[in-house]
């Protein structure tokens, strides 16, 4: 895990996406077609996420909200931030010279061709935003990867459930059970999500942008749910009806990846005027 970089993680969570979700009506990638590192995708993936399941404890997150939505670490425009970001991009990665702009206007340029609402495509353009986390000395393993919540009984619908029997959750009666602190039906404004990029961005723009964008940007990782359906017990009617906006992001968000990059150059401008819409000048992370 230390060889390899935040964007080689990246990189290689989703491809196992990929791998787990085909898009529908193609089949699943040959294995040669996926990238390859000195170490083994499945086994790279397989620790990561034996790292992610034993730490995401409900007071883990309690201590990430507190420490990060203060939102004191940088004030930055948004293309500012969005070029902060670029610097996860590592000289080392052997497939891909893509910085995170160009990986962001693909999604957001996928959404804009096929005609949804600006906000919508604003929203593919901010998805990945909240991977800044890295860069304020986060580990990846609460960056990225499949997001679910905690303070309640992991379902067996998450990748690699089994790694949950050493998180400390699990022997806790406080936590593991159906509903654990939460209510049946309770709203998943009421449930803490294990910390990621997805929460952290979802918080940063909770104020700007529509109810419908926001739940893009919270459960886009949320596999478990909107793939999986593992947490209906936790939903209310309104989530029900955001996860019809979220299943709409998602195609964008694992298909929309082309070869040729898009020309940051000639779309800066429209982004710009598109967040002056909805976002100020400057914002909080």
């Amino acid at each position: 895990m230390k060889d390899i970089t935040p964007h080689q993680m990246e990189e290689l969570w989703e491809e196992d996406l990929l791998q787990r979700y085909p898009e529908n009506g193609k089949p699943e990638k040959a294995k040669e077609e996926f990238r390859n590192y000195e170490d083994p995708q499945r086994e790279t993936v397989k620790e990561f996420y034996r790292i992610n399941h034993l730490n995401q404890t409900y007071d883990f997150v309690l201590e990430k909200e507190q420490e990060f939505l203060k939102f004191d670490k940088r004030e930055m425009t948004l293309w500012e931030a969005v070029e902060f970001l670029n610097t996860l991009v590592d000289d080392s990665d052997p497939d891909t010279d893509l910085d995170q702009t160009q990986h962001l206007l693909q999604t957001s340029e996928a959404i804009r061709a096929d005609g949804h609402p600006d906000w919508f495509v604003l929203t593919g353009f901010l998805h990945d935003l909240g991977k800044v986390l890295c860069l304020f000395g986060e580990p990846q393993w609460c960056v990225v990867g499949d997001t679910f919540p905690v303070g309640c009984k992991h379902s067996y619908k998450i990748v690699y459930p089994e790694f949950f029997k050493e998180n400390p959750d699990y022997h806790n009666p406080r936590f593991n059970t159906k509903f654990g602190v939460y209510e049946p039906n309770c709203g998943l404004d009421n449930v803490h999500m294990s910390w990621g990029h997805d929460e952290y961005i979802y918080q940063i723009m909770k104020d700007y942008l529509p109810e419908e964008g926001l739940a893009m940007l919270r459960y886009h990782s949320f596999y478990a749910q909107h793939r999986e359906n593992a947490y209906s017990h936790l939903m209310n009617k309104d989530d029900h009806r955001l996860f019809e906006w979220v299943n709409k992001f998602n195609p964008y968000d694992l298909y929309s990846k082309a070869a040729v990059p898009p020309n940051v150059k000639e779309l800066r401008p429209y982004y710009e005027d598109l967040a002056s819409k909805y976002l100020p000048d400057t914002l909080k992370f």
